[in-house]
């Protein structure tokens, strides 16, 4: 008894000593993040190693302020407020140097270069290149462009008129089939673009002839993936109506097309097809200028490489449009641009141009 009363009776004297202890704790902590912050503000570094060094002392798991936290838990509830605000503070200051010294790093060169000083590396840019589609889309309009053409667009979504209807396919052609385009499923009458003969439609709805566009876009078909087909695709058609339009200018522009765009030396050679909204119809090849006709691999040994469907505009087609098919005429022409594209390029899987594959697309740098 007499032993307890006895602690009880200096139990004052030794929380007066807790509490000095307590307190240069704490003082010892705060002189630590007054010294810390003042490093932090004071550093400078020449090289993204150096900065990097910085960042894991100061912030890193085994950091200096990892340090400060575990002290922090020994300091009273009163203080707490203030010093956990210093501490987050330290946090805050050290992020803010390292993007700051990592910002000047970067811009040193161009720093460099403006005061004189040759000996600083210059800052490289990797240029970007265009990717091969829109190369040969922009090549193909060009051309029809110095014939007069000019370039008509239109909605990627559409309705079944202006893709088949107002076109003259049949309520039972097979085109209409599933198989082969995409319907929204709630609205029957709207689909996918199976063609951009859709904005010839448009254009001959809203423009009195003479009429002279191309028309190029993306097209969508329900087709398996392959190295020579795709679900998604670009084209370019033409429509030219206007007072005795005749087949034989048709094929002039053509020629004059295929030359311009494969070569002086290039010839053409055109086939009978069918079309629903052309009539007559004709496919169109040119000659091989890889083998110069004699027969390849690319041509199948026959010298000769489909690239185009054309036709005259069907009198049904102008009708439907509102033009007079008897005072009016005029032929229509498609192509694949991803076929001139494999035919230009050399290029044998149609996929590789869907697959923003750097290695493939930097290889037409040197095409601009």
């Amino acid at each position: 008894m007499r032993k307890i009363a006895f602690l009880y009776s200096y139990s004052p004297i030794i929380a007066i000593f807790v509490v000095k202890i307590q307190r240069k704790q704490t003082m010892a902590l705060i002189d630590k993040i007054n010294d810390l912050l003042g490093r932090i503000e004071n550093f400078n570094a020449t090289s993204a190693a150096e900065i990097e060094d910085f960042r894991v002392k100061i912030l890193g798991r085994k950091g200096e302020l990892n340090d400060i936290l575990e002290e922090f838990k020994t300091v009273p509830s009163e203080e707490k407020r203030v010093l956990g605000q210093q501490i987050n503070a330290i946090k805050t200051k050290a992020n803010e140097r390292v993007a700051a010294l990592k910002e000047a790093l970067d811009s040193a060169p161009v720093a460099a270069a403006s005061s004189g000083d040759l000996s600083r590396p210059a800052m490289t840019e990797n240029l970007g290149s265009r990717h091969p589609i829109s190369l040969v889309r922009n090549e193909i309009c060009d051309i029809f462009s110095r014939l007069g053409y000019t370039i008509a667009d239109g909605p990627e979504i559409e309705d079944d008129w202006h893709v088949f209807s107002a076109l003259n396919f049949a309520p039972e052609h097979p085109a209409r089939d599933m198989q082969d385009t995409f319907f929204i499923e709630k609205h029957p009458d709207v689909l996918l673009r199976t063609h951009t003969s859709s904005i010839q439609v448009r254009t001959m709805e809203h423009q009195k002839p003479p009429i002279r566009v191309i028309c190029p876009g993306r097209v969508f078909r329900n087709e398996a993936i392959s190295a020579r087909a795709h679900c998604i695709f670009h084209q370019i058609e033409g429509l030219y109506i206007d007072e005795k339009v005749s087949f034989a200018d048709m094929k002039q522009s053509l020629l004059y097309f295929a030359k311009e765009f494969f070569g002086e030396q290039t010839q053409i050679r055109m086939r009978p097809s069918y079309f629903p909204f052309t009539e007559p119809s004709a496919e169109v090849d040119v000659s091989c200028n890889l083998c110069g006709g004699k027969g390849c691999n690319v041509c199948k040994g026959t010298g000769w490489l489909e690239i185009l469907g054309c036709g005259m505009v069907d009198p049904n087609v102008l009708e439907a449009s509102g033009i007079d098919s008897t005072k009016y005429s005029g032929f229509a022409f498609g192509m694949g641009v991803e076929r001139i594209a494999m035919l230009k390029f050399g290029v044998k899987d149609l996929r590789l141009y869907f697959e923003n594959d750097l290695r493939f697309l930097g290889q037409f740098d040197s095409v601009l």
